[in-house]
């Protein structure tokens, strides 16, 4: 089960770790921003008729959309991956590695 939990919550192990660090911060805000409303919403409607049914559709969504956007994630690279055509590099090298 902890491994579930770092495969989904550690940026630097999930398909996040693609892209710079404040985008991975940017967008796992959004994520738990998106899953604390689906759950609190999913509580919410616990008094509702067809509150299982609300329940689930809210889950199945969320699940979808961070699969989706970690498939897009583990598919992008960053613009620093690929030289310019004449070698030089695309951002500066501050630290000399």
């Amino acid at each position: 089960m902890f491994e579930i939990y770092r495969a989904v919550m550690d940026s630097d192990r999930n398909p996040l770790n693609n892209l710079p660090r404040a985008q991975r911060f940017q967008i796992m805000v959004v994520l738990s921003s998106m899953w604390t409303t689906i759950f609190c919403t999913a509580a919410g409607a616990w008094f509702w008729y067809g509150e299982l049914l609300f329940a689930h559709v809210l889950v199945a969504l969320g699940v979808a959309l961070t699969g989706a956007t970690f498939h897009s994630a583990a598919k992008r690279t960053s613009y620093r991956s690929y030289p310019k055509a004449d070698g030089t590099a695309r951002y500066d090298d501050v630290w000399g590695a």
